[in-house]
């Protein structure tokens, strides 16, 4: 009784799991947001423009819907196993599935995508993370949350050359051990294998 698995689902919508997950990581420079914002008076025939009012996230996160039907999350590298943790146990998100992992070249940067959904609640939402470091890029392995993701992680190392820390066996899966590079980054060359149309 009373465990997940009895629960209903919830209506959790996605500005509701925005809200919960936000404050997880309260922002510290939104600790005092006043009530009344003051206008600023401006002369008439100054040179002086409005300022629009600084909006500051109250969450050290940033979250969007923006081209997808899921809660996207964005999270710096220091934070994600946490933040990947506490989504897992919270009793109110509970993603028990790591359902796929993707590594991902942005051009600039690179960066891993997780897709987690909630079997008890019914919940989705997507999890970015990314680096700006090409040459050493590294995360937090979440193998020890779900067990599913060791796999996932060789394959993004294998593919885009990104390490994660604490992996219990982070090797090539796919291409040999003496390949050189990393084929699904954009800047990957390869005069011999490449196909060029």
């Amino acid at each position: 009784m009373g465990s997940m698995k009895d629960s209903k689902p919830t209506d959790m919508t996605n500005q509701k799991l925005q809200e919960l997950i936000g404050s997880w990581f309260p922002n510290p420079e939104a600790k005092s947001i006043p009530d009344v914002i003051v206008e600023d008076v401006i002369e008439e025939g100054s040179d002086k423009k409005p300022t629009a009012e600084t909006i500051i996230n109250p969450s050290l996160l940033e979250f969007s819907e923006e081209g997808s039907q899921f809660l996207n999350i964005f999270v710096q590298p220091e934070q994600l196993h946490t933040l990947m943790s506490e989504l897992k146990k919270n009793k109110e998100t509970y993603f028990d599935y790591l359902f796929c992992l993707s590594g991902v070249d942005w051009g600039t940067e690179l960066g891993v995508v997780y897709h987690l959904e909630s079997t008890t609640f019914r919940h989705t939402v997507v999890v970015k993370v990314k680096t700006a470091d090409r040459e050493n890029p590294t995360f937090d392995s979440v193998y020890d949350i779900w067990a599913t993701a060791e796999f996932h992680e060789r394959e993004v190392f294998d593919f885009f050359g990104i390490k994660f820390n604490n992996h219990p066996n982070l090797k090539r899966l796919f291409l040999t051990e003496e390949w050189e590079g990393f084929p699904l980054r954009k800047d990957y060359v390869d005069e011999i294998n490449m196909v060029i149309k």
